[in-house]
């Protein structure tokens, strides 16, 4: 017997997955293909937290459910902060916030993922609109702009069969490899390469100005403002020649072209502008709009549909929050210990938390500090729902399984609610109001409604429905900074702290350092000790530790990128010592 449900990670591919005799295939239909990425495949062999613990002591669920009713009367509303992460990315998760809002506690806003991207989009389009991965497929040359579909998305690869690759990376992926063209640019330059290629677009009369004079007006001045860039002293800096300026140019001019970026492009102070300037790069190119043509990042994944769950509520950041300013800290679906910037002073101020719970699948090192453990259930084992922001289907996740291990999002702000005396309408009220926002297609599956298949094509979501160019920027390529950059990018085995975590540290061999030598990585933010593992796929000024990897957080800084609540995993500069 087989039932059907989605995969809860907070992936790009948002597989939907057969489960079928106790294991887990992908759905033959759509965009899931008939296979799921390596996490899926072994998701039931990573060890889940099977019984609640209260400061080391094993307690029942119903003890444990008492004890958090405790901790939070314990204190002021005020006093109780909810922290909740996208360990699990569906709908359901939400329910939590409606309880603390509905209560009076705090909750957090802002990202420690893609928030500065996005910033930059909305600035342009008005509207950060999933540009689904079916529409890759239509493209005839595809730019991989800081991602890596291997490791991130391998759902794109079997889209991209026959066409133009070319990919901008500083490292030397497995998809660099095989491209027609590939710049390993210097870290933190993507700005510049976007801004030169619009200007030489310009020069070359290779803008596309029917789409421009109707969408985009301005790009007069926006070209004005790509001159400020000094050309051969910049692109000595950032590793990039003008005879591949030229090779890009030629490659696109009248294609379809699909621009798919990665996070790390923006996890600096001006991912804003970084993201911006690509979007711009594509209005010049008049990519807006057209079938097989546009930028793919990480779409709104709620667009269209309104939450029914209270979250009116006092808001902190996610990326510097001040912990030790609650006595109690709700911790749902995440690992702030790990992956929250600048770990020492995350460790710090919680560890001055008089009630640390931890709710959530995996031991990490915030169940390690925890006062209070509950095991969520597996998304095998509870009801919920999924969108994604690399497509517009809607995936829905019954219970496929029955398990008495832990207890779901529902049933646990189902538990709260009752105890504190806020409303809760029923599991089947939420799951069909989020289902009321899609409509099944001919082809089987469910996609949110009014969403554009072709996003933009009316134009934009801007006040004047025209794209928005940046009109000024202040970074600058800084050679006087000393030391190495430091790449923080997904891991092949794990995604952020869950499954397979890394445990080293990636240098080039001509850096002198040996196979398997423990090296100390430092920066203004701490410091970390790793075994180092060549990869001469990197550059030499680059230093590469994944995400995930235990401590490589003890190096980032908990500043917040320029405009926006999003963290900046990639601006400090490192040194190495023996």
């Amino acid at each position: 017997m087989s039932s059907a449900t989605a995969c809860p990670l907070d992936c790009y591919d948002a597989c939907e997955i057969v489960y079928e005799e106790g294991k887990l295939k992908g759905l033959k239909e759509g965009h899931t293909q008939g296979f799921l990425c390596p996490h899926m495949n072994h998701y039931e062999k990573y060890k889940t937290i099977e019984k609640p613990r209260y400061r080391g002591k094993e307690i029942t669920l119903e003890e444990a459910l008492l004890k958090l009713k405790e901790m939070i009367a314990s204190c002021d509303k005020s006093e109780v902060l909810h922290y909740r992460g996208s360990g699990n990315f569906a709908l359901m998760q939400e329910v939590t916030d409606h309880f603390f809002a509905s209560y009076g506690a705090v909750l957090t806003e802002g990202t420690l993922c893609d928030g500065a991207g996005e910033a930059g989009i909305i600035e342009g389009r008005g509207s950060n609109k999933n540009m689904p991965i079916g529409e890759v497929a239509k493209s005839e040359v595809v730019i991989f702009w800081g991602r890596n579909p291997h490791t991130t998305s391998s759902h794109l690869l079997p889209l991209i069969k026959d066409k133009k690759i070319i990919v901008i990376d500083p490292i030397r992926t497995k998809i660099a490899k095989s491209a027609d063209l590939y710049l390993q640019i210097k870290p933190n330059t993507d700005l510049f390469l976007a801004m030169l290629l619009s200007r030489f677009l310009h020069i070359e009369n290779g803008c596309d100005e029917e789409f421009l004079d109707a969408h985009a007006t301005d790009y007069e001045e926006y070209y004005e403002l790509t001159q400020n860039i000094r050309i051969k002293s910049v692109l000595d800096q950032i590793g990039v020649s003008l005879g591949q300026l030229g090779d890009i140019l030629a490659m696109v001019k009248d294609k379809r072209v699909a621009i798919v970026c990665g996070v790390g492009i923006q996890k600096y102070r001006d991912g804003v502008d970084v993201m911006r300037a690509i979007d711009a790069f594509a209005a010049m190119l008049g990519l807006f709009g057209k079938e097989g043509c546009g930028v793919s990042y990480l779409g709104a994944s709620r667009e269209g549909i309104e939450s029914p769950f209270n979250k009116k509520a006092k808001k902190i950041s996610k990326v510097d929050t001040a912990f030790a300013d609650f006595k109690t800290v709700f911790i749902q679906g995440a690992n702030p210990l790990s992956q929250m910037p600048d770990s020492q002073r995350v460790r710090e101020s919680i560890g001055k938390v008089e009630n640390v719970v931890y709710f959530g699948l995996y031991e990490n090192e915030t169940s390690e500090v925890a006062d209070l453990i509950i095991p969520a259930k597996s998304f095998l084992y509870k009801d919920d729902v999924r969108t994604s922001y690399s497509h517009n289907v809607m995936s829905f996740m019954p219970k496929v399984a029955q398990s008495d291990i832990g207890i779901s999002e529902y049933d646990l702000a189902s538990y709260l609610c009752k105890e504190f005396g806020a409303t809760l309408e029923s599991e089947e009220f939420y799951l069909k109001h989020f289902k009321n926002f899609a409509v099944q297609k001919i082809d089987g599956l469910w996609y949110v409604e009014k969403r554009e298949d072709v996003p933009y094509k009316n134009g934009f979501d801007t006040k004047t429905k025209e794209f928005v160019f940046q009109d000024e920027f202040d970074a600058k390529v800084d050679e006087e900074q000393s030391g190495f950059y430091l790449i923080t990018s997904k891991s092949p085995t794990s995604l952020n702290s869950q499954f397979n975590r890394d445990e080293k540290v990636y240098l080039h061999s001509s850096l002198g350092f040996g196979e398997g030598e423990m090296v100390v990585i430092s920066s203004e933010s701490g410091s970390v000790a790793l075994k180092v593992k060549h990869n001469d796929d990197l550059r030499d000024d680059c230093v590469l530790i994944y995400s995930g990897t235990r401590g490589v957080n003890n190096l980032t800084t908990s500043k917040h990128a320029l405009y926006t609540k999003s963290a900046i995993f990639q601006e400090n500069r490192v040194e190495i010592k023996r």
